[in-house]
């Protein structure tokens, strides 16, 4: 799928396509499907984020433009998968918190029919994700909550291992984050 966006600042390259979906920065035009795809991740996995579906529905444009906008900036990135068709089907955000080296990977999210490490899209948005990162440090550290054994697995199987690092989960304290890391050299 083309960019919609003929600003040359905001114009970007696609990734590696994983099975006909197409892999690409966000901008800020695509506002209204950043938007889509956080409500669908939302209740499709709630404890998979720190948001609820409930405080995402209040935001208001200006607020999803520049979550879009962002993510073609130098300081982060985020990319989505985009079927042929123009469905938003995933999407993964990261930056390196302030204070910090290395990047941390955010918002992790595959639409369930196109899950699995056969459909490859998850290895394709992380792929992008990755070669971004690796200019910015050595490491590619996640928060998963431990009630998503399914996450776990993948990132498991994806070359990220745990830090032995624990926080309470900040919708639940009774559930904890734990923290995954990934050599990326």
């Amino acid at each position: 799928m083309p960019e919609r966006n003929s600003d040359p600042a905001e114009r970007v390259e696609p990734a590696r396509p994983a099975a006909g979906v197409v892999i690409r920065r966000t901008v800020e035009s695509d506002w209204p499907q950043v938007k889509a795809l956080r409500l669908e991740m939302l209740a499709d996995t709630p404890l998979a984020y720190l948001e609820t579906v409930e405080h995402a529905l209040r935001r208001r444009e200006w607020e999803w433009r520049a979550w879009a906008r962002d993510g073609s900036s130098p300081e982060s990135i985020t990319v989505a998968a985009i079927t042929a068709e123009g469905r938003w089907i995933g999407t993964m955000m990261s930056k390196v918190p302030h204070g910090q080296r290395g990047a941390f990977l955010y918002g992790v999210y595959v639409a369930p029919d196109h899950r699995g490490t056969s459909a490859g899209v998850t290895d394709a948005l992380l792929t992008r994700i990755e070669e971004w990162a690796l200019g910015r440090g050595d490491t590619l550290t996640l928060e998963v909550n431990e009630q998503n054994p399914r996450a776990v697995a993948a990132y498991r199987n994806r070359g990220f291992v745990e830090t032995g690092v624990t926080r309470p989960y900040p919708l639940d304290p009774s559930l904890r984050e734990l923290e995954m890391r990934k050599r990326l050299r």
